[in-house]
């Protein structure tokens, strides 16, 4: 197999705490001239995103593949799956201290929240964004089976 390449492109003008950038993701087309400051990553969004919100993105994306795979490896082939990640930003320290990924789950015939939490744990492991994040970021998992 080969490896696999996607692109973004940035252009930032001005300084940091005035100036503004836009970012487009080349390889889908997705996000094209989408704004992004500093405001938007210590203050409020408005509109413009940030590098941990694309983290984020990235993580519950990933993470909800992963997650999903190792299920229905297990025999239970999720019927839904909700990942929500809070990326954290230590704005004193311009450090990315933590992402929590609180998960939902509706997982037909699966024996129980613990059966879950196991899954969970498991896919953390798989999760090709956590294994770039792992030693430098603080993953949290919050697993939660619905009935």
């Amino acid at each position: 197999m080969a490896n696999v390449e996607r692109r973004a492109h940035v252009v930032w003008e001005g300084d940091l705490a005035g100036g503004n950038g836009t970012l487009t993701e080349d390889s889908s087309g997705v996000l094209s001239d989408t704004p992004v400051t500093w405001a938007s990553r210590v203050e409020r969004p408005n509109g413009k995103t940030s590098p941990e919100e694309l983290i984020a993105s990235a993580h519950a994306s990933c993470y909800s593949m992963a997650l999903s795979h190792t299920l229905a490896e297990g025999g239970n082939t999720p019927e839904r799956l909700e990942v929500d990640a809070v990326c954290t930003l230590d704005d004193e320290t311009l450090k990315i201290t933590t992402v929590n990924l609180n998960v939902r789950g509706k997982v037909p015939g699966l024996g129980g929240q613990e059966d879950f939490e196991n899954a969970t744990q498991q896919a953390e492991q798989l999760c090709p964004v956590s294994n770039a994040l792992r030693g430098n970021v603080e993953i949290r998992v919050n697993a939660s089976l619905e009935g």
